[in-house]
């Protein structure tokens, strides 16, 4: 598997979102070295608080396959989930997570707390942490550095 190159689809799709002026997160989920599902935050735009980028990405690969376990999918995603996309992905069954950037500030894989890996659970993920980190994390600092200018 090719973990940068999904990575860098991963950061289109930020980027994508950013220039929609919605926070840059991207996700991508892979099958048989395919992308299946792919998506980017859609929450301003949408007006709903459920149109995260791992969620529409879930939501793609899932119709793609017909069925909701993803057990033989890798998903990477530019910025650590939160509680609500780390829940989807853990009940999707997705075996393997790629990330870019961790959030200090809502992440559930491993900052504040860690759904994707606890034991609790009837499933687990393997996680891959800090690919292409600097470049996830520039991309989010610029973005809410631009915010903080324009509301000014």
């Amino acid at each position: 598997m090719d973990d940068e190159r999904y990575m860098r689809r991963a950061l289109e799709l930020a980027r994508r979102a950013a220039e929609e002026e919605e926070t840059p997160i991207g996700a991508v989920i892979i099958y048989q070295d395919q992308i299946i599902g792919e998506g980017y935050n859609k929450r301003n735009q949408k007006g709903n608080p459920l149109c995260h980028a791992e969620i529409e990405a879930i939501n793609q690969a899932a119709a793609y396959l017909g069925d909701w376990r993803l057990e033989a999918c890798s998903m990477y995603i530019t910025l650590e989930p939160c509680p609500m996309c780390a829940g989807a992905i853990v009940q999707a069954r997705i075996p393997r997570v790629v990330l870019g950037a961790m959030n200090p500030k809502a992440g559930c894989a491993g900052s504040i707390m860690n759904l994707l890996e606890d034991t609790k659970f009837n499933h687990q993920v393997q996680v891959v942490r800090g690919l292409l980190e600097e470049e996830s994390r520039r991309l989010m600092q610029q973005f809410f550095a631009e915010l903080r200018k324009r509301k000014e």
